[in-house]
């Protein structure tokens, strides 16, 4: 039921309780998550392409003169932020990968966790109370999403927002749908 590897084990038992037992951990199918970015990576290409084109156009296909800083010399760092955002963008898939290398989802007798490593840690603690809603989104092979918990919030517009967590691109969903609902059973939040 363990399917991450070791270092993110001992990175992961080093996260749990004394009298906290682990149930289940698996990490992300990074090439679903890779995927999912998919579509926005091809939005890029030619974002970062026109961002190019256009920088080197406003410059004249040459650097700016910072000895004469003209109005019209400074014209072309108007680009670089969309450069920038292009670069970025097109590297996303890594990034995603990179991601789902790093995280761990696990099932304890106690908590729900959702844990990356890295430079820094990042821990999401999901307690049974925490748990507000499950659903399933399964692929053909067995593998997809499983969301339970949904947080309503207002941002600074007062407009409404929903923000989703859950265990995303996992595998034999079923399997994790029904280790968290003995674990919700156990703790009796069902």
């Amino acid at each position: 039921m363990l399917e991450i590897p070791e270092s993110l084990l001992r990175a992961l038992n080093k996260e749990l309780r004394r009298d906290e037992m682990l149930k289940w951990a698996a990490q992300p199918i990074s090439s679903q998550l890779v995927k999912s970015s998919f579509w926005l990576w091809l939005f890029f290409i030619p974002w970062t392409a026109f961002s190019l084109f256009w920088t080197a156009g406003a410059s004249g296909f040459h650097w700016p003169d910072l000895g004469n800083l003209g109005a019209y010399s400074l014209f072309p760092l108007f680009g670089l932020p969309f450069i920038a955002i292009g670069i970025w963008g097109l590297a996303l898939p890594f990034t995603m990968r990179r991601k789902a290398n790093s995280t761990v989802y696990a099932i304890t007798n106690q908590r729900l966790l959702i844990a990356s490593f890295g430079k820094t840690t990042n821990l999401q603690i999901f307690f049974p109370k925490d748990v507000n809603h499950l659903s399933r989104v399964e692929k053909s092979d067995g593998s997809g999403d499983l969301i339970f918990s949904h947080q309503i919030y207002r941002d600074s517009d007062g407009d409404r927002n929903i923000a989703k967590e859950g265990f995303y691109a996992v595998r034999d969903l079923k399997k994790v749908e029904r280790l968290i609902e003995d674990f919700l059973k156990t703790n009796q939040q069902i």
